[in-house]
């Protein structure tokens, strides 16, 4: 960075300077957490026995640096290549008509508010509104340093069990949606877009009537149509930026089918049975009647606080989830 010439090129500076602080974030709390290692252990060999409100201090001490070693062990977690990067998060109602909307957009509500706890911005791609309630399927773009690691966890078919707001009779419902994750790529992956290969449509994109009211087609649908991937975008200012944020999400999903398809290639190769995503096999179950739990179906955490897991308290779900799937990559039960 103290190179001449370093900011000639903005773009590259900016990747580089990505880069340092994404290392800082990694490398400085070890650093700091060894450092109070050391300088406890030393206290410890002088203190003596009857200096009792110093080995309290010590204790103390000890507790707040086990804290930070257990930080530091779950962000060790995050191996993956792309796990640094900021995630594309994609919600679809599932059969059920109305039921099922709301709860994808309980969902919606759900990841919003996981971010804005931990300080990341969310911002909505594409929304496509449900026929009387909640949203039929939304693509969210959440920003943040290790946005993709932490989310990938969420990545399958959620289940709600409750009384419908909707029936007349008070009938209990179950509602099921499906959750999509894919990290969002900035740098040149190396997935070439032909323009042969897409097909560009534009359409007025959907929102309040009044003056507000879209007059021109600003919305942009674009098609692969090698892999029938669809990705479209309405929510920005032009059909220029959409355009650009679709091919964007394109690329994101080019490349993270294309690493699929390896996965499941070797899955066969080696005898290994992948896990469909499909109605039925849910990765997380979500109750409010007759009794109120949510339990996560593969690492088998459960709690019956179904409000807050609501209002996005999700971090205990995905630590237990990427901490079993270290485990099940060392072997170990």
């Amino acid at each position: 960075m103290l190179e001449a010439g370093f900011w000639n090129d903005e773009a590259a500076a900016n990747a580089v300077v990505k880069e340092l602080k994404s290392l800082r974030t990694t490398v400085e709390p070890l650093d700091s957490a060894f450092k109070k290692y050391k300088e406890l252990r030393e206290l410890s060999e002088i203190v003596s026995e009857e200096e009792k409100e110093f080995i309290a201090e010590l204790q103390g001490n000890v507790k707040s640096l086990l804290g930070d070693v257990e930080k530091l062990q779950f962000k060790a977690l995050f191996s993956g290549e792309l796990d640094k990067n900021n995630a594309i998060v994609s919600i679809n109602a599932g059969a059920g008509g109305t039921e099922s909307c709301d709860w994808a957009s309980m969902l919606l509500r759900m990841y919003t508010r996981w971010a804005e706890i931990r300080g990341y911005q969310s911002k909505t791609i594409d929304i496509l509104p449900g026929e009387e309630a909640g949203v039929k399927n939304v693509t969210l773009l959440i920003a943040g340093d290790f946005a993709y690691g932490n989310l990938r966890s969420e990545k399958g078919v959620h289940r709600l069990v409750r009384i419908s707001p909707f029936d007349a009779n008070k009938r209990r419902h179950t509602s099921f949606a499906s959750v999509d994750v894919i990290p969002e790529i900035e740098e040149d992956i190396g997935v070439a877009l032909i323009d042969k290969d897409l097909a560009i449509d534009t359409y007025r994109a959907s929102g309040p009537g009044g003056q507000h009211m879209q007059k021109s087609d600003t919305a942009v649908r674009i098609t692969h149509i090698p892999s029938g991937i669809v990705v479209q975008c309405q929510n920005e200012r032009s059909q220029y930026q959409n355009k650009q944020t679709a091919l964007k999400i394109l690329k994101a999903r080019l490349y993270e089918f294309e690493r699929e398809k390896k996965e499941q290639e070797l899955a066969r190769h080696y005898g290994g049975d992948k896990k469909k995503i499909e109605w039925g096999s849910q990765i997380r179950s979500y109750v409010m009647h007759p009794y109120t739990l949510v339990k996560d179906h593969r690492s088998a955490l459960e709690t019956g606080n179904v409000n807050s897991v609501m209002d996005g308290n999700i971090d205990g779900f995905i630590e237990a989830y990427l901490k079993m799937q270290a485990r099940a990559k060392e072997g170990r039960p």
